[in-house]
């Protein structure tokens, strides 16, 4: 008599990473993470609601890694993405530019359907996931 065959449970499906960063953003976290007043393992982003459009992306220093943070791991360096903020930069990528008046972080972010014309907040709209 055959053994009955063992049921095998569908694995989960690898969840996608929330952000990715480009050569030049990784460059500017490590140079920020060495320079810090005091010691931080990252960079956090996140999402807050203001300005003309509704909404601006936050940057700053994270001196922990909190429970509920989204630990996003590229090109040697880490950011920590805000739980309330993770809809919202789904396929995002994070870059750093210069230019002769400014140097910034700047968010290329497919979630994004609308900005104010001085650039300083943004309308998104959270991504959306199949399953």
């Amino acid at each position: 008599m055959n053994a009955p065959a063992a049921v095998s449970k569908p694995k989960p499906r690898p969840r996608p990473q929330v952000m990715r960063l480009t050569e030049a953003a990784a460059s500017r976290i490590e140079e920020l993470t060495k320079r810090a007043d005091s010691e931080i393992v990252g960079l956090r982003v996140g999402i807050k609601n203001g300005g003309c459009a509704g909404q601006s992306y936050t940057v700053e220093y994270a001196h922990d890694v909190r429970p509920t943070d989204e630990v996003v791991e590229d090109k040697g360096v880490k950011i920590l993405v805000d739980p309330k903020a993770v809809l919202f930069l789904l396929g995002t990528e994070m870059d750093y530019k210069t230019d002769k008046m400014s140097a910034q972080f700047v968010f290329n972010n497919p979630n994004q359907v609308g900005a104010c014309g001085c650039g300083e907040s943004v309308q998104l709209t959270p991504a959306k996931v199949d399953g």
